[in-house]
């Protein structure tokens, strides 16, 4: 029997269309919603990946909301990557329509064991910063590697190679950041910064933390929240408080002067990147820097030394001229 002719031309550019996808040599355009997700796309795809970031330095993902060349550029892209349980909360409704479509995947969501993750009362029920344990955040590679080897199958090979590799910075670097954590006096053991993105880190590395607002930034802080924050403070003689990259200072700030008419004086050690990464094109702007730099200022404003860097993370500090036997800058700014 003989097939219709619009038949035989649909299936002909079927076929055509399979082959292409199959044989197809150029870059994956992938589009990332957060800088720490995206660099582990950027480490692990290499030269087969096209990675764009929806929300670059300084960017607050709670808060974030698409603009029409977000959904120009979702809508060019063959594959779109978001960190999930509810990170990225202003986005679901596009990411929905976008997931009908074209491959979208939560990558948190099918990479971390449920039993891994800390639970919460408010509206998220689960905290959404997993890249604060960097073990945690590992698992988050394989995950990805198979999402990019299954788009780009004749890419396998590379990508599984710069997978193991990868893996193993991020294995060095977890046990990096809990050496150093250790080496804070215990009782200065205390993380307190502009609102709950660090328990992640605080639950790996064995140091206490305290947020001046809740896990999103969605909602306002309150005078309750000032208050009880002083009162741990001055209890606690805590030595330094955090500001955050993404975070406006002003609430840290009013705990200090606060804390100060109470006869505690307390310094701000630095600010520390929570929600998003550093500039591109610095070590800050990489996940493994964003960790490295947030650990140097927690240990040495804390009291504690930061520890050597370990052997698989030489060629990344040598890359980016790094000088470890300089402290840190403290950063001490205010808006």
């Amino acid at each position: 029997m003989r097939l219709p002719t619009t038949l035989l031309a649909t299936l002909t550019a079927m076929m055509f269309s399979l082959m292409t996808w199959a044989d197809d040599t150029s870059p994956l355009k992938t589009m990332v919603t957060v800088g720490m997700l995206g660099d582990v796309v950027s480490q692990v795809g290499g030269d087969c990946v096209a990675t764009t970031t929806m929300m670059g330095p300084g960017v607050d993902p709670h808060l974030y909301q698409a603009s029409a060349r977000d959904v120009h550029e979702l809508n060019e892209a063959d594959l779109i990557l978001f960190s999930g349980y509810s990170l990225e909360g202003q986005l679901g409704e596009v990411l929905e329509r976008f997931a009908r479509i074209k491959p979208t995947t939560a990558i948190s969501e099918q990479a971390v064991d449920e039993a891994q993750l800390i639970h919460s009362q408010d509206a998220y029920g689960i905290d959404p910063h997993l890249w604060m344990d960097a073990g945690l955040w590992a698992q988050t590679v394989p995950a990805v590697a198979e999402v990019l080897a299954t788009q780009r199958p004749q890419c396998r090979d590379g990508i599984q190679a710069r997978e193991a590799d990868y893996e193993a910075q991020l294995e060095a670097l977890d046990g990096w950041i809990r050496t150093s954590i250790a080496t804070i006096p215990e009782r200065q053991r205390i993380l307190v910064t502009a609102h709950d993105a660090f328990n992640y880190f605080g639950r790996a590395y064995g140091i206490e933390v305290s947020g001046i607002q809740g896990m999103s930034t969605a909602t306002e802080t309150g005078v309750g929240d000032i208050r009880r924050t002083v009162d741990l403070v001055v209890e606690r003689e805590v030595p330094a408080m955090f500001v955050e990259s993404t975070i406006n200072p002003r609430t840290v700030q009013a705990v200090i002067d606060a804390a100060a008419s109470r006869g505690q004086q307390v310094a701000i050690g630095g600010q520390l990147y929570s929600d998003a990464m550093g500039a591109p094109d610095t070590a800050d702007g990489t996940y493994i820097g964003m960790l490295v730099a947030n650990t140097r200022h927690i240990v040495e404003a804390l009291g504690g030394k930061v520890a050597p860097l370990p052997e698989p993370l030489q060629g990344w500090a040598s890359h980016w001229d790094l000088d470890f036997a300089k402290p840190i800058a403290a950063n001490n700014h205010t808006e």
